[in-house]
């Protein structure tokens, strides 16, 4: 029997007359990410997308895996192709589902049928193939209301498809629909989430990371890289860029006012992300803050560190609680590195009391003592880049 993959893009259908350009956009990144379990025939026709293997030896189970992780997918089938004949539809429908339909007490029939040429109407599909599972099946009963499973007959212009069950994608617009932004990603739970939302919204991904050795180890570096690649099972390749915060955290540290060490130094990393961003063309800037989680994360310390940005700053988990960021880490496979016991440079340096109600003038007062271009030059010119790939 031949089995392929229907893929049903959700939020895509509503972009109207650019709805071609985010399908191409989507396809082409299934095409990338199929690509390392062989070649795959990609159509698409009346709303659909067919994924159909071009070797028998490709496993569909994986396939499935990979396009959950896809954005723009919002659900996908894997389905049975069989010939435009009620009878043949019939006999390779329970031949196919019959270790699902065994399994089952209740089941519904639904049809869709796009070509209309067909002789059978939607309800007569539906009436007949009921008919003949149910003969086959005798355990089973009718259920329109709460069935256990839904089967679908889909009749369409080249063939006719039967599948049971729905699988969820992972929803949002493709990657490349949006632009491109620069993620500072920290070693923490919240950063990597905010990236993944970001990605959903079609952004291209880069990152950019500060480490303050020997303040912090090679290994805290090592669990971002690991971040970096668990996340490009959603967001595809992410460049990232290592930047040595040391020198002006001792700065800071040496001539500011201690509770406005936080507030400072998000001010710097504002400052070297948004140039790292814009040579790398990205368009924003995007941070894991989550208004009042910590000190730097107040109305006043976000609206102080705005201040010397210039391009947008995307904050996607600012309205959310800690357990709700939890949950979407744990759904995407990095809440368990996040947590190792590997310092990053921000709570090296957190001070013991740090300013929560900070003002704009108070800030830039407290940095008037710092030589700010020269220490972000130094910054800059000393960044390493990686790679980083799944």
């Amino acid at each position: 029997m031949k089995e392929i993959i229907l893929i049903k893009n959700g939020e895509i259908a509503l972009k109207g007359l650019n709805r071609a350009t985010f399908e191409d956009i989507m396809i082409k990144n299934m095409r990338r990410r199929l690509s390392v379990l062989g070649k795959f025939k990609i159509t698409r026709a009346q709303s659909t997308v067919a994924v159909e293997p071009e070797d028998e030896e490709i496993d569909l189970d994986e396939a499935v895996e990979i396009l959950k992780k896809v954005f723009g997918i919002a659900a996908m089938s894997r389905a049975l192709v069989t010939e435009k004949n009620l009878g043949t539809i019939q006999k390779d429908a329970a031949e196919y589902l019959k270790d699902t339909l065994s399994e089952i007490r209740t089941f519904k029939v639904e049809a869709k049928r796009s070509d209309k040429s067909f002789p059978y109407q939607s309800p007569e599909i539906c009436r007949e193939v009921g008919g003949y599972l149910l003969s086959k099946n005798p355990h089973l009963k009718v259920d329109v209301h709460h069935p256990d499973v839904i089967v679908t007959v889909e009749v369409r212009d080249f063939a006719a498809y039967v599948h049971a069950g729905v699988i969820h994608g992972a929803g949002g617009i493709p990657i490349g629909s949006s632009g491109k932004a620069m993620l500072l990603i920290s070693g923490g739970i919240d950063s990597p989430v905010a990236g993944y939302m970001m990605a959903k919204r079609g952004l291209i991904l880069d990152a950019i990371h500060f480490v303050s050795p020997p303040y912090t180890s090679e290994r805290a570096k090592l669990k971002v890289l690991e971040l970096a690649q668990k996340m490009c099972e959603y967001c595809g390749t992410i460049k990232m860029h290592i930047v040595p915060f040391t020198h002006i955290q001792e700065q800071i540290r040496q001539h500011c006012p201690e509770d406005l060490f936080t507030i400072i130094m998000r001010r710097f990393m504002m400052r070297i992300s948004q140039r790292v961003a814009k040579a790398s063309s990205c368009e924003a800037l995007i941070t894991g803050e989550s208004m009042g989680q910590v000190a730097s994360q107040t109305l006043k310390a976000i609206a102080c560190t705005d201040r010397v940005c210039s391009m947008p700053v995307f904050r996607p988990l600012i309205g959310m609680d800690k357990n709700e960021i939890i949950e979407i880490s744990r759904k995407i496979d990095t809440f368990e590195t996040s947590i190792l016991p590997y310092e990053d440079c921000c709570t090296v340096f957190t001070p013991r009391h740090p300013r929560t109600k900070p003002s704009l003038s108070m800030v830039e007062h407290a940095e008037e003592v710092l030589e700010i271009e020269s220490l972000i030059e130094e910054a800059v010119s000393g960044i390493e880049v990686e790679t980083v790939r799944l």
